[in-house]
């Protein structure tokens, strides 16, 4: 998997990016990420890549010159399945969303920035809108990571164990269940007896029966019930 990442402060990526599972998914040759200055595709003396908005509105636009021409050499170069916008207006990012992602070849992130930017790009270029959460950053360079860690930690053998994503929270519309770790007793508060039992269908029960009481309890939205 290829993963583009557009942005003017390239800078904000580069830890996120290049440690823990990023960075060893990207060591085994899982994912290819790469990141582009949008300032080296303004032509201008001063590399500018933001003007104002006409009408007169607060707030400055990123320009479709740069967007345009980095684009379009990378989609020269190779085929995306998705050009992706970090907007607000988007639709709102879930596991579902990331299984998608993650099964796909070469995706393009553009990181919204300033006030937006020009409309034509989401006419002409962007094929999908994603937002995060209903909240506003400073930029969609923080988004851009948060996609990009949640997808490829599900492309097989990024992670050790497998079989740990596949039991995350929201894989099956569910919370995860609480976990424990030695000791078994702290302060005197104990782990689970079930956990500690050996008997694996009884805690595939406990544990099934845990995610949906939290869930229930903490994000009800999730079940959908009547």
């Amino acid at each position: 998997m290829r993963i583009d990442i557009l942005t003017v402060v390239p800078e904000l990526l580069t830890s996120p990016l290049n440690e823990s599972i990023l960075h060893r998914a990207q060591e085994k040759g899982l994912v290819q990420i790469v990141v582009h200055n949008l300032h080296d595709y303004a032509h201008d003396r001063r590399k500018t890549t933001d003007d104002y908005p006409f009408g007169g509105e607060a707030g400055m636009v990123l320009k479709c010159e740069p967007v345009f021409e980095l684009i379009e050499k990378l989609q020269s170069e190779r085929h995306y399945d998705e050009i992706i916008y970090t907007s607000p207006d988007g639709v709102r990012y879930d596991q579902h969303e990331a299984n998608r992602l993650s099964t796909l070849d070469n995706i393009i992130i553009l990181c919204g920035h300033y006030k937006g930017i020009d409309h034509r790009i989401r006419e002409h270029l962007v094929t999908r809108e994603i937002s995060i959460g209903d909240y506003v950053l400073t930029g969609g360079e923080l988004a851009a990571c948060i996609i990009a860690d949640s997808v490829v930690r599900i492309i097989p053998g990024a992670i050790g164990d497998e079989a740990s994503a596949l039991t995350d929270s929201f894989q099956d519309n569910l919370l995860a269940p609480p976990v424990y770790t030695r000791p078994a007793e702290f302060r005197g508060w104990r782990v689970p007896d079930v956990l500690l039992s050996g008997n694996f269908a009884q805690i595939a029960r406990w544990q099934e029966e845990q995610s949906y009481q939290r869930t229930r309890q903490l994000r009800p939205d999730l079940l959908n019930e009547e």
